[in-house]
């Protein structure tokens, strides 16, 4: 049996925002999209990572106004990332480990490559525990 790996299970379909996009444009693009996150992008290098979590925690618990706040304002700049190659228990323990729910995967040739939620792993590793049926049945991993 081989083993399988980060590249096996990442979404590809990677949605990339500029820094001065307001959270509701954000927030607009998360649901047409389907997706949970988007890559914030200024120029050809990565800024961050702001997912509809960060979105609710950072700026409407405080009160920020949606149309006026921008993404850049509430990113993660911390990037936790694998390579497409790593075994997907590789991206599982890194994910405990830095207590994150998504990775970016990374490869030296292009860069971003995908992205690996917690969802895609649990589908993975076991389907048939209660978190790999919950991810199956949810429309946004």
């Amino acid at each position: 049996m081989t083993m399988q790996t980060v590249r096996d299970v990442m979404t590809t379909n990677v949605v990339y925002l500029p820094s001065e996009t307001t959270l509701a444009e954000a927030a607009r693009t998360m649901r047409e999209q389907d997706i949970g996150d988007v890559v914030v992008a200024d120029g050809p290098g990565l800024t961050g990572v702001v997912t509809d979590r960060d979105i609710v925690v950072r700026a409407v618990a405080e009160r920020c106004d949606p149309a006026a706040t921008t993404i850049g304002e509430i990113v993660t700049r911390d990037l936790v990332t694998v390579r497409p190659e790593d075994s997907i228990h590789t991206a599982a323990l890194l994910m405990r480990d830095q207590a994150v729910r998504r990775v970016l995967v990374c490869d030296d040739a292009q860069g971003l490559v995908g992205i690996v939620s917690i969802g895609d792993l649990a589908e993975e590793i076991d389907p048939d525990s209660v978190l790999g049926g919950i991810s199956k049945a949810a429309p946004n991993n």
